[in-house]
């Protein structure tokens, strides 16, 4: 499968913005989602993630509340809505697929996705 990130941008602390990950290559519904996210100098860490069905979703402390993770398989699409955002939230945001037998599998790790999509740059000015 082929993940293509997209929505990021240039927004002011408290601005939301959407965004999408689109895949090809092979049915969304196969795959449990995830968000990533890398700020300079700091290492990968996950923000979000969702199960094949939608029917679980996980969310890194730092972004509950602010942050919702959804999918359209009927569209093979991701999507990340980031609402209340903060100078922090700033960093290149990739989507990635895990592949999983289990339908309400729901992964935070790095090393359980199987394949990664370039990333969106988001940054959140003060």
């Amino acid at each position: 499968v082929q993940l293509q990130a997209s929505g990021g941008g240039l927004v002011q602390t408290g601005g939301s913005l959407r965004l999408s990950c689109a895949a090809s290559g092979r049915s969304l519904s196969t795959y449990a989602m995830g968000w990533f996210r890398q700020a300079p100098g700091k290492e990968r860490e996950f923000v979000a993630a969702i199960s094949r069905t939608g029917g679980r979703t996980d969310y890194a402390d730092s972004v509950k509340g602010r942050f919702t993770i959804f999918r359209d398989n009927a569209k093979n699409t991701l999507y990340l809505q980031m609402n209340s955002l903060k100078p922090e939230d700033t960093a290149v945001y990739c989507c990635a697929a895990d592949f999983h037998f289990a339908s309400e599998y729901v992964s935070s790790r790095r090393t359980e996705y199987d394949y990664w999509g370039q990333g969106t740059q988001v940054t959140v000015s003060s």
